[in-house]
């Protein structure tokens, strides 16, 4: 959980005050984190949105630059995803977290070019953030498309206010409201939505006009100025139909106007084409009204319940109809006033959405913990990988990329890196060829992704990256289709032989060589020898085989499992003892190694007070042997070069004599 006094930095664009779905949905969260002892405030930009403009631009890069190293920013995507360069900027620095109410590509009216423009500059944004608050789990799936993996995305859908609030009616209102309509006889219907295309008032109108013959009043309250154009011609549309005694223009309210809306209405309509959510759903069921509603969007999910009739979006007739329905008939319409009455008690309110907020705000800071010590045990561990790698190896793996080249009139070398962390990989094979170059950086953890893509930037060298979590069933197909070379550094040890299959599988598909490096083999010595040696090695090395994701490890096999399946394919394969040798000048990196295997050892003894105990005594010995310069480590690793049929190593080793 995060702590009470951390402050949390909501940007929105524009005057924070204005009365959408999205702005309040900003307010209310931000008055419920504070109530329940957060630190939260919102800062409204300056500048045109959401095409920004150089005004919102510089407003932006000014207020980042204001907040200290380290603090939390919440960009609404109105505000922030048009603007990738702008947030790259701040982006190591500060945790960015983007709230997305939906894509901005989704916008009801743009046209394709618009669309395009609005989705490449998002989908870098989302990128560039750290993490990502969802209003819905449809737009948390819709942002797949995005390229954002589901682990960087929580979701803290809208609440209401609280019973005691004003948006809700006592029970003793809705008795005197019923009776107050069955009287007058024309039930009151509420739309609460800014006027523009995409809440598509229009067509309730055209519903509207065709139920002339029926008792009942509608009140549209929301914004005429956003969209002027739609809004004038809604209101000659009203006119026209001859409906103009009959539908009110309230335009943009107040909350204690709007909450005596809820009040005096008896059923509410949203006919909008597309919501991310539709908190105005949850306001009218709150409020113990019965909804009609399109299916538009993530609507198809926020009125799938009691009390709320859906139709399909934009289907004028369909809404007509279920407007008959109700308002044709008292009965029905009672019932869906008690269906919606049950279901008022099932609404979230603002404290529970910011309850969400902040078990996502600690969930994203311990997968940042972890991501942290992967990347310092990586940043650890890198010269000693670098130091212990076949040069031999990799010059035969140049030899061969070299004369395929050729071969093929291919240019240059393209090479996909599996898991590929901080990038070690590229930092060691990229200065060791002298081949031009692009590469495909592969890691499911997108801030070790972008520490690799800054090296690979260093290098000069071409590359793209790619966040994605590869399971055995996504490799059909993965590998671009003139990969040359598909390499993998400390991985394989660590996944399944099913998974391991799928990648021999796509590599051999494709006729690529793979170089796969750095898989412990299950054997380490320390001198001096401790008597416990043994019992931590056999522990570790049956931790090794635990599941890391992909199930049963192949742990110390890997490295031959690999081997054998390349060859079982026909490959040219030479497997290459690469050991570690770690002294006194390595003393991190040989901490944080025995650390790891004491706890590996504790996790496959629970329970077992004499191991724990020996274990412990054996780690506070290695350590004062380390202090006196006394310690010595060697960890066996083997590096895997696998060649396809036709390039035998016996002729490169040869052509390289």
């Amino acid at each position: 959980m995060l702590e009470s006094d951390t402050a949390l930095h909501f940007i929105v664009p524009g005057d924070p005050n204005q009365n959408t779905g999205g702005y309040r949905y900003v307010r209310k969260l931000i008055e419920a984190l504070n109530q329940a002892g957060a630190t939260a405030e919102v800062t409204g930009l300056p500048g045109r949105f959401p095409k920004p403009d150089g005004i919102a631009t510089h407003g932006m890069d000014s207020l980042l630059s204001q907040f200290a190293d380290g603090s939390w920013v919440i960009l609404d995507g109105l505000a922030m995803s048009a603007m990738p360069s702008t947030l790259e900027k701040h982006a190591q620095r500060l945790r960015l977290v983007a709230l997305i109410h939906h894509p901005l590509a989704d916008e009801t009216g743009l046209s394709l070019s618009e669309q395009d423009w609005f989705f490449e500059r998002e989908e870098k944004a989302l990128r560039i953030v750290r993490d990502v608050f969802t209003t819905s789990a449809f737009t948390a799936s819709r942002l797949a498309d995005y390229g954002v993996d589901a682990g960087r995305i929580q979701t803290a859908e809208p609440g209401v206010e609280s019973p005691a609030g004003n948006a809700l009616a006592s029970d003793t209102e809705i008795f005197g409201k019923k009776h107050e309509a069955q009287a007058s006889k024309a039930p009151k219907i509420l739309c609460v939505a800014h006027l523009s295309p995409r809440k598509a008032q229009g067509h309730l109108v055209d519903a509207l006009a065709g139920l002339k013959g029926l008792e009942w009043h509608c009140t549209l309250a929301g914004s005429c100025e956003r969209d002027p154009v739609y809004a004038n011609g809604v209101r000659q549309q009203v006119q026209e139909s001859g409906l103009g005694g009959r539908i009110d223009f309230a335009e943009e309210v107040e909350e204690q106007q709007l909450a005596s809306l809820y009040r005096e209405a008896d059923l509410f309509v949203l006919p909008s084409l597309y919501e991310g959510y539709g908190m105005v759903i949850d306001e009218a069921l709150a409020a113990r009204l019965p909804v009609i509603s399109s299916d538009g969007g993530a609507l198809k999910h926020t009125g799938n319940r009691p009390g709320v009739l859906l139709y399909r979006a934009g289907d004028t007739d369909a809404l007509q109809a279920s407007l008959r329905t109700w308002l044709g008939d008292s009965a029905a319409l009672e019932h869906a006033r008690e269906l919606a009455a049950a279901e008022s008690r099932n609404i979230r309110s603002w404290a529970d959405t910011a309850s969400l907020f902040l078990q996502g705000l600690g969930y994203f800071d311990q997968r940042h913990r972890a991501t942290f010590f992967a990347d310092e045990w990586l940043q650890a561990r890198e010269a000693a990988d670098h130091c212990a790698r076949s040069v031999e190896l990799t010059q035969r793996l140049e030899q061969w990329a070299g004369d395929t080249l050729k071969s093929n009139h291919q240019n240059p070398v393209r090479i996909v890196d599996i898991g590929t962390g901080r990038g070690s990989n590229v930092a060691y094979l990229a200065p060791a060829f002298s081949l031009p170059q692009e590469w495909l950086l592969v890691d499911q953890d997108n801030d070790l992704l972008a520490a690799a893509a800054r090296k690979a930037h260093q290098l000069n060298v071409s590359f793209k990256t790619l966040q994605r979590r590869l399971m055995p069933e996504d490799f059909q197909g993965f590998l671009p289709q003139d990969t040359s070379v598909v390499t993998a550094s400390a991985l394989i040890d660590l996944v399944s032989e099913a998974w391991l299959a799928a990648l021999v599988a796509e590599v051999i598909s494709k006729q690529a060589a793979i170089l796969v490096v750095l898989s412990y083999t299950g054997r380490f010595t320390l001198s001096p020898a401790h008597k416990d040696d043994a019992l931590l090695r056999e522990l570790v090395n049956q931790h090794q085989h635990g599941d890391k994701g992909t199930g049963a490890a192949l742990g110390p096999e890997a490295a031959a499992v690999l081997a054998d399946q390349l060859r079982m394919k026909g490959y040219e394969v030479q497997v290459v003892e690469t050991p570690w040798q770690l002294d006194s000048k390595d003393a991190q990196l040989a901490t944080m190694l025995m650390a790891g295997w004491v706890t590996a050892a504790k996790q496959q003894s629970p329970g077992a007070e004499d191991a724990s105990d020996r274990l412990d005594a054996w780690f506070a010995a290695r350590k004062q042997q380390q202090v006196a310069g006394e310690l010595e480590i060697t960890v066996h690793h083997q590096d895997v070069l696998g060649l396809p049929p036709g390039c035998a190593v016996e002729k490169i080793l040869e052509r390289s004599a």
